[in-house]
């Protein structure tokens, strides 16, 4: 099911944000933000497509391609997940 795999990686990203990884606060925040907007996607189940949401996250994925590739590796598999489930 899509929403629990998105939900699994959601959980892998929290738990490497809380090992601290070498971010600025801003990153750190924007990350945070980030989570926030798709686990409320997530819970009012929409299936509507969110470019916006989307877009958010793959731009996630290239800012920490270098230097956090765990991260992103994380980041583009809950990109991943949102079209599957059509977000």
């Amino acid at each position: 099911m899509p929403a629990r795999e998105l939900q699994e990686q959601l959980n892998a990203l929290r738990e490497q944000l809380e090992q601290n990884p070498p971010l600025s606060e801003s990153e750190r925040e924007n990350l945070h933000e980030l989570m926030q907007q798709i686990e409320l996607k997530l819970e009012l189940e929409t299936k509507t497509h969110d470019a916006s949401l989307a877009d958010g996250v793959n731009l996630a994925v290239e800012r920490f391609e270098l230097e956090h590739p765990t991260l992103a590796g994380t980041l583009r598999n809950i990109a991943q997940a949102l079209g599957n489930m059509g977000i």
